[in-house]
C-alpha cells in the first residue's frame, strides 16, 4: 500500500512532467484532481484564479510573492493565448516598456483583444489583467517575445496615449532613440492618415535630438496633402544627450535615469565630504575595526544566520574548510567568503583613498570581490568553478520585488555604462547612492548582489573620505522598500535619505 510520501512523490512526478515542457501556467485539466489537490495542499502549486495554477516553493512564507512575480509574464502569455488564441496583444504602453527592456511587473496589464470583455481579471498580489475590446493590429505590426504578443515599436509609438510621453519620459525617449529612420514610422502614419500623431512624433523626435527624423516626418506628410502641426509631447528637455549611434534602450534608460535621479540625491542631506584622508593607514584601520559589525549586518540582511563568534572565528583563521561542519554549513561558508571579499575591497579602498578614480578602481576590482565572496562555496563543492566566471547568463528574480532585473544580454552593456557613470560623476553622494542602487537594480550576478552593492557603496564613500557605513539589519524593511520604490516607481528619495542618514551617524 502506497504511503503518503509515495503518493506525494507520484504527484510531484506529474508536476515535473509539466515543468519539463516549460509550462508555468498550469490549467486544472493539466493534472488529475487527486494530484492537483495533493500538490495544492502541500504547497507545491498555488491557485492564481479558478482553474489556473503556478508552481510554488512549499517552504515559502505566508504572503510570499516571489513565485508569482517570477511567473507573471509567462503565466499571462499562456492564459491569454488559451483565452483568445492569436487574437490579442499587449497594449501600446506595455509593448513600449518591453521593447525598452522594462520587464517590471505592472499592477494592471492592459491587453487588446477583439473579444475582450472590457473588465479586469484579478490575479495574485493585487495584480490584474484588463482586456480591452479593441481591434488587434495587423500581423505586420505584431511580434512575439517569450509568448507575449506585442506591438512592433513603430506601431506602439503611434498608438500609445498622448500623455504617455510626459508620464514616462525615460522609457519613451529610450524607445524613440531605437527608431533609426523616419521610414520606420512614416508608412504607418501615411496609411492611417495620422496627421495629429505625426505632429506629436515629430515633436518627440526633435525633443530627443533627432531633428532629421522630425523634419522628414513633417515634410513627407505635407507632401502627401496632410496638415501637420508639430507639438512636443514631453514636459521637459532630455536630462542627457542621446547619442546618434547609441541604440541600446537599456543603456539609454540607465543614463537618463542617472541624470534624473542625481538631482534628488543632491537634496538628500548628505554631510559635506571630509575629503581624502591624510593618513590612509589610520583610515583603513578604522575600516577594519568595523568589520565584525559590517559582516554581521550585511549577511543578516541577506538572510544568513551569523554570530559575532562565527565571524571572529572566520577572521582569526579557525574556520576549517576541511571539517565536515564548516564545509557544509551555509552560514559559515558565507561568513568566510565575506571575510575574503572584505580584504579585496579594503585593497580597492586603499587605492581610492590614495587618489585613484573610484569608478575605474571598482570596475577593475569588483570581479575579484565576487570571486572571493563565493570561493569557499566552490572549494566546498557546493558551487561549480564556472559560477565564478563573471556576470550571470540567465534570468534572475528578487524576492518579494515587482522589479525584474534586465536580461543577461543587457547586463553586458549596462555594467560598463554604469562604471562610466561612476568614473565621470563629480559628486560623491551621487556616486554612493546611485552606484549602490543601479548595481542591485541591474543585478549582474545570480547571487551576492546586495553584498556587492554595499561593498560598492563603501568604496564610493571612501572617495569622499566618509567612514565605512553599515546598513543595519534593523533597517532591512526600510532599506528594501526604498530600493523597491526606486526600481519600480523611479523614486530615489527614500533610498537617498536612508543612506544619507546612516552616513551622518558615522
Amino acid at each position: 500500500m502506497a504511503t503518503p510520501a509515495d503518493k506525494l512523490a507520484q504527484s510531484l512526478d506529474a508536476l515535473k512532467a509539466l515543468q519539463d515542457t516549460k509550462a508555468v501556467a498550469i490549467r486544472a485539466s493539466d493534472l488529475t484532481r487527486v494530484h492537483r489537490e495533493r500538490l495544492l495542499r502541500n504547497g507545491f502549486i498555488r491557485e492564481v484564479m479558478k482553474g489556473w495554477y503556478i508552481p510554488a516553493r512549499p517552504d515559502g512564507a505566508a504572503g510570499e510573492s516571489t513565485d508569482w512575480y517570477a511567473s507573471f509574464w509567462p503565466f499571462c502569455a499562456a492564459y491569454l493565448t488559451e483565452r483568445f488564441a492569436d487574437d490579442w496583444c499587449l497594449g501600446a504602453e506595455h509593448s513600449i516598456a518591453l521593447h525598452t527592456g522594462n520587464w517590471n511587473v505592472p499592477r494592471q496589464l492592459l491587453v487588446r483583444a477583439t473579444r475582450g470583455g472590457n473588465k479586469p481579471t484579478g490575479l495574485l498580489h493585487d495584480t490584474s489583467i484588463f482586456d480591452l475590446r479593441l481591434e488587434v493590429p495587423a500581423a505586420a505590426d505584431l511580434e512575439v517575445i517569450d509568448g507575449l504578443r506585442i506591438m512592433r515599436l513603430p506601431a506602439a509609438l503611434i498608438t500609445c496615449a498622448p500623455g504617455h510621453f510626459a508620464a514616462h519620459p525615460v522609457e519613451a525617449r529610450a524607445a524613440l532613440a531605437m527608431i533609426a529612420d523616419a521610414s520606420d514610422v512614416l508608412s504607418r502614419l501615411l496609411d492611417g492618415g495620422h496627421s495629429s500623431i505625426a505632429g506629436r512624433l515629430a515633436g518627440a523626435f526633435r525633443n530627443i535630438g533627432r531633428p532629421q527624423i522630425a523634419e522628414a516626418i513633417v515634410s513627407t506628410m505635407k507632401s502627401a496633402g496632410y496638415t501637420v502641426h508639430e507639438a512636443d509631447p514631453f514636459a521637459d528637455r532630455p536630462p542627457v544627450a542621446l547619442g546618434l549611434r547609441e541604440t541600446s534602450p537599456a543603456v539609454n534608460r540607465l543614463r537618463m535615469s542617472w541624470a534624473t535621479m542625481r538631482h534628488a540625491v543632491l537634496q538628500a542631506g548628505f554631510p559635506p565630504p571630509p575629503g581624502l584622508p591624510r593618513d590612509v593607514d589610520a583610515y583603513l584601520h578604522r575600516v577594519e575595526d568595523g568589520y565584525v559589525t559590517d559582516a554581521y549586518h550585511s549577511l543578516s540582511i541577506e538572510g544568513y544566520r551569523v554570530s559575532a563568534e562565527l565571524i571572529e572565528r572566520v577572521r582569526s583563521g579557525h574556520w576549517n574548510p576541511d571539517s565536515e561542519a564548516d564545509r557544509s554549513h551555509r552560514d559559515a561558508l558565507a561568513a568566510r567568503g565575506y571575510w575574503l571579499a572584505f580584504q579585496k575591497v579594503r585593497d580597492t579602498v586603499r587605492r581610492i583613498a590614495q587618489g585613484a578614480n573610484a569608478g575605474e578602481a571598482t570596475q577593475t576590482d569588483h570581479g575579484a570581490w565576487y570571486r572571493e565572496l563565493f570561493g569557499p562555496g566552490v572549494a566546498a563543492g557546493l558551487l561549480k568553478p564556472g559560477d565564478l566566471a563573471g556576470y550571470r547568463n540567465g534570468p534572475v528574480y528578487i524576492r518579494q520585488s515587482m522589479h525584474v532585473p534586465p536580461r543577461a544580454e543587457a547586463v553586458r552593456a549596462l555594467m560598463p555604462a554604469l562604471f562610466d557613470l561612476l568614473r565621470d560623476e563629480p559628486d560623491v553622494s551621487v556616486r554612493v547612492v546611485l552606484g549602490h542602487f543601479f548595481f542591485v537594480n541591474i543585478h549582474p550576478y545570480f547571487d551576492g548582489n546586495g553584498r556587492m552593492g554595499r561593498f560598492l557603496m563603501n568604496a564610493m564613500l571612501a572617495s569622499g573620505g566618509y567612514p565605512w557605513t553599515v546598513i543595519p539589519v534593523t533597517e532591512r524593511t526600510r532599506y528594501m522598500s526604498a530600493l523597491e520604490a526606486a526600481s519600480v516607481q523611479g523614486d530615489i528619495r527614500p533610498f537617498a535619505g536612508l543612506v544619507a542618514e546612516r552616513v551622518a551617524r558615522g
